[in-house]
């Protein structure tokens, strides 16, 4: 790969100089050569001419440069990778001291590996790839996720835009690499609960891991209670209340299929409470459930991303205000209504601060007993790699 030396606009370099791991197309004001995906380029002090930082360039990208190595010159090899890995395995460890065999091995920038994922489900690894500068290492990195891992069968997943991508690579979605996947079902712990990820056809890599303290605490909530869970998907958190001891669980999602997963996951740990499902549009769930007169006992909200782009952030926070709404005419007093958000747009403070004014406008009496964020697999190493919030509302 070839090497291209990169002078930077003073805001992008200030950026660099914090160990941001972003630098836009329209920041670079000096480039040595045009660059291919998975180039190395280098970062130098405008000023001082010394090296600054130095990462991957990625011309399909508007971030043009994905920075990987701050402040001080190193070699981006074999070893490099590893003590990377072996970082990242570090900090997930309490979690695995837990009765839980999934996790998320690698978060991308924030793990200083940008653009690049790595899920694992019990003994199968899930790479997921959101950019063609890993291809021409891929196969020097794999087997140090594999080996750190100590996963049998890994699967590679490639985002939407890279699978419109041509490539001189041979990848494709979906790809068994290394072993043998004898189901793309794969069941794994969380918390002692058994799921399933379809690792070849699911979302992402196969399923949702990011909200696993959350579903945790609903299911300590959820003893002979009536649960409400909205935007369920495969029913993570329907399946901790059941577990948990809830009377009723509803789980609400527009996808029927989804819904199937989360049956299929509740018929895998022992409940006895009642499992309804609702395959219907959230808001026009929520609004019939008002119409029937219905009241719950403990109501999860946990929409996907309403803000993919900044001009959908408006449109965003009138959805979460409105969802607010629903949730609060819906819940009985004494009732918990947790509402989440995944959208990284839309910051935490002003989430919450929505969240609450909405639920103020119902008239109603509530107390925030507990504000929740990211889970120990998912660390935060830059602004915009903070996306996920929680909070939980006692009404009183």
């Amino acid at each position: 790969m070839s090497r291209i030396a990169i002078k930077l606009k003073p805001a992008a370099e200030r950026m660099a100089k914090k160990s941001h791991p972003w630098v836009f197309e329209g920041s670079i004001i000096k480039q040595s050569e045009e660059g291919k995906a998975g180039d190395l380029a280098i970062i130098f002090d405008s000023k001082k001419n010394k090296f600054l930082a130095c990462g991957f360039y990625d011309p399909d990208s508007p971030i043009r440069i994905k920075l990987l190595q701050f402040h001080k010159s190193a070699n981006i090899n074999s070893d490099w990778f590893l003590e990377k890995i072996n970082h990242a395995f570090e900090i997930r460890k309490p979690l695995l001291q837990t009765d839980t065999n999934s996790y998320r091995m690698i978060y991308g920038e924030n793990d200083g590996l940008p653009g690049l994922i790595a899920d694992v489900y019990k003994n199968v690894l899930v790479v997921k790839l959101y950019s063609a500068i890993w291809y021409p290492y891929f196969e020097t990195i794999l087997p140090h996720l594999i080996a750190v891992s100590k996963c049998d069968t890994a699967v590679l997943r490639l985002s939407r835009s890279l699978q419109n991508l041509e490539s001189e690579y041979p990848f494709e979605d979906g790809q068994v690499i290394h072993g043998t996947l004898e189901d793309e079902v794969v069941i794994f712990k969380e918390h002692g609960l058994r799921f399933s990820a379809n690792v070849i056809h699911g979302h992402k890599t196969g399923y949702f891991l990011d909200h696993r303290h959350n579903r945790k605490r609903v299911g300590e909530l959820a003893k002979g209670k009536t649960v409400l869970d909205v935007f369920a998907y495969a029913g993570g958190f329907s399946i901790h209340a059941l577990a948990g001891g809830a009377k009723e669980v509803t789980s609400i999602d527009i996808s029927a299929k989804a819904l199937e997963m989360a049956t299929q996951n509740a018929t895998l740990n022992p409940h006895q409470g009642k499992h309804i499902t609702m395959a219907v549009d959230a808001f026009k769930g929520l609004e019939s459930l008002r119409e029937q007169g219905k009241y719950f006992d403990l109501i999860i909200i946990d929409p996907p991303s309403f803000a993919k782009r900044a001009t959908e952030v408006d449109k965003a926070k009138k959805h979460y205000e409105q969802l607010a709404i629903l949730g609060a005419h819906l819940v009985k007093v004494g009732g918990t209504l947790l509402l989440a958000s995944c959208s990284s747009r839309v910051k935490a403070e002003e989430f919450f601060e929505l969240s609450e004014a909405a639920i103020q406008s119902t008239d109603k009496f509530f107390q925030c007993t507990e504000k929740t964020y990211h889970d120990v697999d998912h660390p935060i190493a830059f602004p915009e790699g903070a996306y996920l919030k929680a909070a939980y509302y006692k009404f009183t």
